[in-house]
């Protein structure tokens, strides 16, 4: 299948720098966000050494002489779901690495969220709390689960969706890429249909854009403006942390 995408990232209204990092490889069909903490320089590097290390994982499994990126095979069959979580976990041991070796990085780490299309399949890795939105016709679902504390609450019917938006603890995130040597990283995939969207972003978009906005946003043929509703909707609404929003549609 075919793939038009589009990627931004804003440093927000209440910020002085951006920690978000984001990439497209395009020739993989392969998009990633990575939202860094530590401090300045510790979230930057975090969120930046995370998106290089999983594209070049990914690359270097694409250049294999039997690399499962260039499989057909069924679903559950496929090789690239370990593909990833190899990926995210080799970036979480460079980001530890890195951290040991510079007092000035010392606990930064990164949420990471990944998307690789291949054929009609469509495979996530995840961890943190930056998501993953598919848009089918009219649904929106988030197809990763936040690895945060409010999540943990909503399920353990503590407190409601709506209460953890304006929750205190809703940054605190349970699992993060870098901050140990190892992470534990969520993987799955479905099957596309032509006209699938998906939108990854940072929880600077979806802590203050809601479904139904996105839904609203993504129905146009315009994807660039599509992400760029998102990321002024969220700066609309308070723009109180970095904003980054990459969006792929299978034509």
């Amino acid at each position: 299948m075919n793939v038009i995408y589009k990627g931004l990232s804003d440093t927000g209204r209440k910020r002085g720098h951006n920690e978000d990092s984001f990439l497209i490889d395009e020739e993989l069909s392969l998009f990633i966000v990575a939202d860094g903490m530590g401090g300045h320089a510790g979230g930057g590097t975090a969120s930046r050494l995370a998106v290089e290390t999983v594209d070049m994982v990914v690359r270097e499994a694409w250049a294999m002489d039997d690399s499962p990126l260039k499989e057909d095979c069924p679903l559950q069959s496929s090789r690239i779901p370990s593909v990833l979580r190899r990926a995210v976990q080799e970036a979480c041991f460079k980001i530890y690495e890195a951290a040991q070796n510079n007092s000035h990085l010392a606990g930064m780490g990164t949420t990471t969220v990944a998307l690789l299309i291949h054929g009609n399949h469509a495979f996530f890795a995840h961890v943190g709390d930056s998501r993953i939105y598919l848009i089918r016709g009219q649904l929106v679902q988030q197809v990763t689960e936040d690895h945060s504390l409010v999540n943990e609450q909503i399920r353990a019917g503590m407190i409601t969706a709506e209460e953890a938006l304006k929750s205190r603890y809703k940054n605190i995130i349970t699992r993060s890429v870098g901050f140990e040597p190892t992470v534990q990283v969520d993987v799955m995939g479905l099957v596309c249909e032509p006209g699938d969207t998906f939108v990854l972003c940072s929880d600077g978009m979806s802590n203050l854009v809601r479904e139904n906005d996105i839904l609203r946003l993504t129905s146009t043929d315009d994807l660039e403006a599509a992400v760029q509703g998102m990321v002024d909707l969220a700066n609309e609404r308070g723009g109180d942390d970095n904003i980054t929003v990459v969006s792929a549609r299978v034509l």
